[in-house]
């Protein structure tokens, strides 16, 4: 995605939180259960409940679209663990998307934002993207529309002391950093940790079935290797907290042999990842693993939504990269020269399959999903 407001807020955050700011007071204004670490704060944006407040309303609020059609919640509904059930999405104007909606839930500890770009590290940076995005168009805000979009926040009786009292001594009105810097407070509330896998991780060995178990095995285990890319607290290699430094952060992609068009080692060229963003040619097809939690209810699956169902996506890394035998993208994904060495392909029974399935289930986190403190009517 190309955003046509280039701002790199990410050059502003230098620290993990405020200066006055402690790890309890964060903790427990973010809700973040005690066997997770905090998660990476920008200084120049520490949280406040008050920002939490307008972010929750600023989220749903269809306004904050161009055309006031859509908000960011049309594309993030919480049933869904914050992902939208579509192949790929469709912005304000009816424009289709090239990507499938990524999950929004624990986004405080990604490494990196959107499916692949290297560039965006924080959530304060992202959010630029889809809110001023012209190709696709989003939530559509260009620099015509701006000020009209943030007159309506301005003239709202409710909104208006929202801001005043999340921003307090800023010296002015509604300005479009107040609006990311309240959204990127919101969703770093968005935070899932209570599945039964997560309440086996804390020593309840009633937690998982038997079945789930043996799932958790194959998962962790040489054979499947889904762990390589899909480990850690978050369920992803891409992962940041508090803790992390910038000599110790890390940026991982991965090409998982989805396609090889031609043969050529290319993807489609819409959206080739991080070969977009880089032009460098090893990285073509390189995307960001995503966050496993929930992931039974963020279907159809990939960066571009092209596999339906969990077992298919079971299939795909059983058989090493997928084959497309006719159309323009045609090509045998598993000889892509930039495909990972994780994904090497092995034989799989039906038992297996189901006892992996059973696993992934077990990441739905029910707490997470029916929480009121995320709801528009709160």
């Amino acid at each position: 995605m190309r955003s046509r407001c280039l701002v790199t807020i990410a050059s502003l955050c230098l620290a993990s939180c405020g200066p006055h700011d402690s790890v309890e007071d964060v903790r427990a204004l973010l809700r973040i259960p005690e066997r997770l670490q905090l998660p990476y704060i920008p200084s120049s944006n520490p949280p406040s409940q008050a920002k939490i407040e307008l972010g929750r309303r600023l989220f749903h609020d269809p306004r904050l679209s161009a055309n006031q059609t859509q908000s960011c919640a049309s594309c993030h509904l919480q049933q869904l663990a914050f992902t939208d059930g579509r192949t790929t999405s469709v912005g304000s104007t009816g424009e289709v998307l090239f990507r499938n909606s990524p999950t929004l839930q624990n986004s405080a500890y990604a490494a990196t934002f959107t499916w692949a770009n290297n560039a965006l590290l924080t959530l304060e940076d992202q959010l630029v993207v889809p809110l001023t995005n012209d190709h696709p168009v989003e939530l559509g805000i260009t620099d015509g529309s701006r000020e009209e979009v943030l007159a309506r926040l301005e003239t709202d009786p409710v909104l208006l002391p929202l801001f005043k009292a999340a921003f307090p001594g800023s010296g002015g009105g509604v300005t479009l950093q107040k609006v990311i810097f309240a959204l990127a407070t919101f969703c770093r509330t968005l935070v899932s940790a209570d599945s039964p896998f997560d309440r086996h991780q804390a020593g309840d060995t009633s937690a998982l079935s038997e079945q789930q178990k043996r799932g958790l095995a194959l998962f962790n285990g040489e054979k499947f290797e889904c762990f390589h890319c899909h480990g850690g607290t978050n369920l992803t290699v891409s992962y940041r907290d508090a803790r992390t430094t910038p000599d110790t952060l890390t940026t991982p992609f991965f090409n998982n042999g989805l396609y090889n068009v031609g043969n050529t080692g290319a993807y489609p060229p819409y959206d080739q990842g991080l070969y977009d963003v880089t032009l460098n040619p090893r990285h073509r097809g390189l995307f960001r693993p995503p966050s496993l939690r929930n992931v039974a209810l963020t279907a159809p699956y990939m960066h571009d939504g092209s596999i339906a169902t969990l077992r298919e996506v079971i299939l795909h890394y059983a058989a090493g990269g997928r084959v497309i035998t006719s159309g323009p993208y045609a090509g045998d994904g598993r000889l892509n020269p930039a495909k990972s060495g994780l994904i090497r392909g092995f034989q799989v029974d039906e038992e297996e399959i189901a006892d992996v399935l059973a696993f992934l289930e077990a990441l739905t986190d029910s707490t997470f999903l029916n929480d009121p403190s995320f709801d528009p009517a709160r």
